[in-house]
């Protein structure tokens, strides 16, 4: 009789085939998406050796400015909309009225005139901005 019993024992497996189903559908969702989320214009950003934002801070202001002197900021409706200089002071002294710590950096084109990175900062100390970072592209090492 109990050798009847040791026959009969049933194993709980756990079917692991839809979670693995599921972690591919969400592989591919981010890998879709990830390119979707670049913030701001398409700017070609000088190299340089720089560290990286610090993951606890707030969401950054980014103000880029491209070769031809267009500005755009990724606050608002539309990011990829260019702003005139009074309208871009405006909308980052809001900004920074809501959280005062938020960091501001400055996405400027390689290719442009250095000029157009000056306008920008001293349109973004009209805007009260304390401290401004600039945005750069990691060296790359052969």
């Amino acid at each position: 009789m109990a050798r009847s019993r040791s026959r009969n024992r049933v194993i709980a497996e756990i079917n692991v085939v839809p979670y693995i189903d599921v972690m591919l559908v969400l592989l591919i969702i981010f890998m879709v998406t990830a390119p979707l989320l670049k913030q701001g214009v398409e700017v070609d950003l000088p190299n340089a050796p720089a560290n990286a934002l610090d993951v606890n801070s707030p969401d950054p202001i980014i103000v880029s400015v491209d070769k031809e002197g267009l500005m755009y900021l990724n606050l608002g409706d539309d990011p990829d909309t260019s702003l005139l200089s009074d309208n871009l002071i405006k909308q980052v002294r809001g900004a920074l009225v809501d959280n005062p710590l938020r960091p501001v950096l400055v996405r400027g084109d390689a290719n442009g005139p250095y000029n157009n990175v000056v306008k920008m900062l001293v349109l973004l100390q009209q805007a009260k901005v304390g401290s401004v970072g600039l945005v750069t592209e990691p060296e790359v090492t052969q």
